[in-house]
């Protein structure tokens, strides 16, 4: 029996209220022993929550799902997807619900869902639960990402369950409450575009657009400026994973959020020696979504979701109406690589210290980034590190660049051309343009050998300690300091050459 409702949130539920039959009402599944592992505390403020409470037992009894609180509606969406380009057109959360809505601070709207939380009608034969190394890997690498300026769902909080999970060997079991901007994704249209409920689908439309783009309500050809819209966020947010070296593993389109924000993070890392074919997932056997590749798929899962938008596209019935929609949408889809291009060059500017630059040279400084690129590559060279250390190069020491490569020469004749490039700039200290570099460049990424041995320590020893090192390190990876040197160096090549990720589930 589920203990009496306590007033932790203020919900505002509106996909509930504004969606009915879009999901099914469910209820976390009851667990043995609730034990708070991680808990938020800077976003629990932002979101207008009260630490002290959600850190009590009966805290801990709402964030494991034992207890349903006051003003909560969980539901289990309903969304399809092209899994490794295979189309589901029922896939659904299996083992999330959305527990409800809260506005921030801010005053944004932001959903606080579950995952690990049980069974649900979407399940699919899973058993809907989540172990613990899976769920802190999500509070590891979101904030990682947050820190980063990269827009991401975030952890609210961890919690055990204090029973077994069994995936090849029986695992401490957790629910993650997760916050996002929303949850709906280009599956979610997907589920009923595939079923020709166009009628649910305008909803579904209107919906996004009245929660993600506001200013589009009304308008005559609103659906296709959608389109256009999460095009330009997925646009940024694909450049901001390629200029940190993130590879999300699973890019399929129940994975991709109309926000724009980063969302599941299953087989994800973090690149070490740049390499354009890098995989890590071990469930991507054939490289679909390997770091290189992630642009290209960007772009085939936006055409998917305006396959799915089409019929809510034309202004009027008939066949020139409905040609005009098709031209239209294949417009923005052909217009996404170079929307993406644009948002690359601006942080790979950023990157090389060209920010400022009073004399635009985008071709110029995007073959500057390419060869660059193409040097740290042929040279096997650690992605973060070698950008870091540019910008020691830039203060006027490249001493530690140059340990970076193996055969210094092409890195020198390189340097020779970025430096004319510099002075291009007028007059700006060397030490001022190392700063700014030095903000764009990140000192620590959550290195994969760091997160599994973190993991690792948790799930086999609940041990949390080195969790919290790490975490606080990841918060930070910007400044170099002495406390967190271990967490900037790369792992043994040995190592990475073996290293695979795991989906979780």
């Amino acid at each position: 029996m589920q203990s009496p409702s306590i007033p932790l949130f203020r919900f505002d539920n509106s996909y509930a209220r504004d969606l009915e039959g879009f999901y099914v009402r469910w209820k976390p599944a009851q667990v043995a022993q609730p034990r708070l592992l991680f808990l938020n505390l800077a976003l629990a403020d932002e979101l207008g929550l009260d630490p002290a409470a959600l850190q009590s037992a009966q805290g801990a009894a709402v964030l494991a799902g034992n207890t349903v609180p006051e003003g909560a509606e969980p539901l289990a969406q309903a969304y399809a997807g092209h899994q490794f380009g295979g189309f589901s057109p029922q896939l659904g959360d299996g083992r999330a619900l959305l527990l409800g809505e809260v506005i921030d601070r801010q005053g944004r709207r932001r959903d606080i869902a579950f995952k690990g939380s049980g069974r649900t009608p979407f399940s699919r034969g899973g058993d809907g639960k989540a172990a613990v190394g899976p769920m802190l890997r999500e509070v590891l690498i979101g904030e990682a990402m947050h820190a980063l300026g990269i827009p991401t769902t975030r952890a609210l909080a961890v919690a055990a369950t204090g029973e077994p999970v069994y995936r090849e060997k029986a695992l401490p079991g957790a629910v993650l409450a997760r916050v996002a901007s929303s949850h709906l994704r280009v599956g979610t249209f997907q589920f009923y575009a595939a079923r020709g409920e166009h009628d649910k689908l305008r909803q579904l439309a209107e919906y996004a657009i009245a929660r993600h783009d506001p200013d589009l309500a009304g308008a005559p050809q609103r659906y296709l400026a959608l389109l256009g819209r999460v095009a330009q966020r997925q646009a940024r947010l694909i450049a901001q994973w390629m200029n940190v070296g993130f590879i999300h593993g699973v890019m399929n389109t129940d994975n991709m959020t109309i926000s724009g924000e980063t969302i599941d993070y299953g087989p994800c890392a973090f690149m070490e020696a740049y390499d354009p074919q890098a995989v890590f997932s071990s469930i991507d056997s054939n490289g679909r979504y390997a770091y290189g590749n992630q642009p290209v798929i960007a772009q085939w899962n936006l055409a998917r979701l305006a396959e799915a938008l089409l019929p809510l596209m034309p202004q009027e019935d008939s066949k020139e109406a409905a040609d005009r929609a098709v031209e239209q949408a294949t417009a923005v889809i052909h217009g996404f690589p170079a929307l993406y291009q644009a948002a690359l060059l601006r942080g790979q500017r950023d990157k090389l210290g060209l920010a400022d630059a009073a004399q635009a040279d985008e071709a110029g400084d995007a073959a500057l980034a390419n060869d660059w690129l193409g040097l740290l590559h042929a040279q096997g060279v650690d992605f973060t590190l070698g950008w870091r250390r540019l910008a020691d190069a830039a203060a006027g020491d490249d001493s530690l660049l140059r340990a970076l490569f193996p055969e210094p020469q092409a890195l020198l004749e390189w340097l020779a051309r970025w430096r004319a490039r510099c002075e291009m700039q007028g007059a700006i200290s060397p030490e001022a343009r190392a700063q700014g570099m030095r903000r764009a460049n990140p000192w620590i990424i959550p290195r994969n050998h760091r997160v599994e041995e973190a993991l690792a320590a948790a799930s086999e020893r609940d041990d949390l300690a080195p969790f919290e090192r790490l975490l606080s390190a990841l918060r930070n990876p910007y400044e170099e300091t002495p406390e967190h040197a271990s967490y900037a160096e790369p792992a043994p090549a040995a190592l990475t050459a073996c290293y695979q990720t795991f989906c979780g589930t």
